[in-house]
């Protein structure tokens, strides 16, 4: 892991500000691991850039406390929300995310614009990835 880290996809601070425990088992661990070295790192390193995650892996309790739906892949540790900075710079995120996935450099679940770029979702999940690619309003 070159760029990111486990404790950075557990870090919230709903969850420091509300006392909640954001700590995820060994086999979620395991997958946030999966997802920083089949995607984040690679991502940051084509990028050249900064590149912040907003929300990873979420415990049920502060999944509840953020408003996230039952089958949100953070609480699997299969998903990242991630910025670069202003909705501009993450619609080149994008953009350079899809180019990777055509040559073949990554392969994603879902790929999420939200909110016209205010932030990105990125998901993997290990021999089931979709490669869907989505804009939310």
């Amino acid at each position: 892991m070159t760029y990111f880290t486990i404790e950075e996809l557990c870090a919230s601070e709903t969850a420091r500000r509300r006392g909640i425990e954001n700590r995820p088992s060994a086999a979620i661990a395991g997958k946030l691991q999966t997802l920083i070295e089949q995607l984040l790192d690679p991502i940051r390193a084509v990028w050249g850039g900064p590149i912040a995650v907003n929300s990873g892996y979420r415990s049920p309790k502060l999944n509840a406390a953020v408003g996230g739906v039952s089958t949100s892949q953070h609480l699997k540790g299969e998903a990242a929300d991630i910025t670069a900075g202003t909705p501009a710079d993450n619609k080149r995120l994008f953009d350079k995310i899809i180019e990777m996935q055509t040559a073949g450099q990554i392969a994603f679940d879902q790929l999420i614009d939200e909110s016209d770029y205010k932030w990105i979702h990125i998901s993997y999940r290990a021999g089931a990835n979709r490669n869907q690619t989505l804009h939310l309003k």
